[in-house]
């Protein structure tokens, strides 16, 4: 990712935290007090709140006041959000509301672990994510329908090349990306993304190329992990391999990620709100902790989030075991180790 820019001597930069439902509001409280370990009074946390218990109370899951807040924000650390499983009157994601509102077009998950340090890029605001649904036939056929354009696209493509080129400089490596999606089958809509994708990538020849079908990519992911670099995909191709992807690297316990847009960046951990342990205070903050080091890296924070980054990737082989990685160790247990290590 390019960071925007941020004057270490300037006032401090206005974050946004929000809770969310579940495991998010302990999760979220974790990686702030890393983070301002770690940044001091760098940081100006600003409190806003969006999701399920949001609706609940008030009948809009992301409420105006919570996107004025975040418009007046760099970026914002959220936490989870749990959604109901059948359709609820007047309920729609305000995760993927607030993707379209602020336009953050690029999804960006890392994954990192010993020998395997790729990045997957997936488009954030089309394909089967569009929200387009529809009823036929008095509510027999459900039909959704998969919206890929040439514009997101470019963009999304450029933002994948931008940061394969970023981390061929940071590494000292080849720059490789690879194109992900599905044209053998569905020729309009994958053929439109291959064919865009492909015509951005002919203007940075500096960069290895390779295309894979998304099942074929699954099947490779899993058996040669170490062998990519930065996976550009569709938006739900890219939600799919990015977990399975997690698997690999030490689950989605450990995993953070970040929404981008041009002005703004929403970090949050992949692991959904774990509604069963909520409240129990033995959910495992390292990756709203990685979510914050993509958070610090986009605002401006470089070295701070290398750091950051460093102390997750030690602390992963070193760090109290929570009970989602067979462990017995607490919240508080995993927040107190990262704290004493800084």
């Amino acid at each position: 990712m390019t960071p925007t820019s941020a004057d270490s001597a300037a006032a401090p930069v206005r974050l946004a935290r929000i809770g969310g439902d579940g495991v998010g509001p302990e999760v979220v409280d974790a990686a702030v007090r890393v983070v301002n370990a770690l940044c001091g009074d760098r940081i100006e946390w600003i409190e806003a709140e969006m999701g399920w218990r949001t609706f609940e109370r008030t009948g809009r899951a992301l409420p105006e006041a919570t996107v004025e807040i975040l418009e007046g924000c760099a970026g914002a650390l959220f936490g989870a959000v749990s959604s109901p499983s059948h359709a609820v009157d007047g309920y729609h994601s305000p995760i993927v509301e607030l993707r379209r509102r602020l336009d953050l077009y690029a999804n960006v998950r890392p994954l990192k672990s010993g020998a395997i340090d790729a990045v997957v890029v997936r488009e954030n605001t089309e394909g089967l994510y569009a929200g387009r649904e529809r009823w036929e036939r008095e509510a027999e056929v459900a039909i959704a329908e998969r919206v890929i354009s040439r514009r997101a696209t470019e963009r999304i493509v450029r933002f994948a090349c931008g940061l394969a080129l970023s981390r061929a400089v940071q590494r000292r490596s080849p720059a490789r990306l690879t194109v992900v999606h599905k044209a053998n089958v569905l020729r309009l809509s994958d053929g439109l993304f291959r064919e865009t994708a492909l015509d951005v990538v002919a203007g940075f020849p500096e960069i290895e190329v390779e295309e894979q079908l998304v099942d074929s990519m699954v099947y490779r992911l899993i058996l040669e992990p170490e062998r990519y670099d930065v996976i550009v995909a569709p938006n739900l191709y890219g939600d799919i391999l990015s977990d399975a992807g997690a698997a690999l690297v030490g689950g989605l316990g450990v995993v953070g990620s970040a929404n981008c847009g041009e002005r703004f960046c929403l970090a949050e951990p992949v692991h959904g709100s774990a509604p069963d342990i909520a409240g129990q205070g033995i959910a495992n903050p390292v990756a709203a902790v990685s979510a914050a080091a993509l958070l610090l890296e986009r605002v401006g924070f470089a070295d701070h989030a290398a750091q950051l980054d460093e102390l997750v990737a030690t602390c992963r082989k070193n760090v109290p075991r929570t009970p989602d990685r067979g462990g017995d160790a607490t919240t508080e247990d995993v927040v107190a180790h990262l704290l004493a290590a800084i």
